[in-house]
Formats: structure tokens, sequence, C-alpha cells
């Protein structure tokens, strides 16, 4: 016998997935661009 299905948490579990995967993404663009900053930028921005 087939089990019933739950639409609602089936769905919040894809909610999840889509979040984590957003803010990987994020995270990794963040880290990005720190890397391709330069260096004179990131200098100024700790001497104030």
């Amino acid at each position: 016998m087939a089990r019933a299905p739950n639409y609602d948490q089936e769905r919040k579990e894809r909610d999840r997935q889509k979040a984590a995967k957003k803010a990987e993404k994020l995270a990794a663009k963040v880290a990005a661009r720190e890397r391709t900053k330069p260096e004179t930028e990131t200098e100024t921005e700790t001497k104030d």
C-alpha cells in the first residue's frame, strides 16, 4: 500500500534546500569579491 503524500512537509524540505543553496552561492560570491578586492581598498578600510 502506498503512503499518503505529505505535501506540506515536502514543500518545506524543498524550500529549505533552496534557501541553503542560495546562502551557499551568496557566501561564494562574497568570498570571491574579497579575493579580487585590490589591496589599497582593504588597507584604507582598516586604517579608519
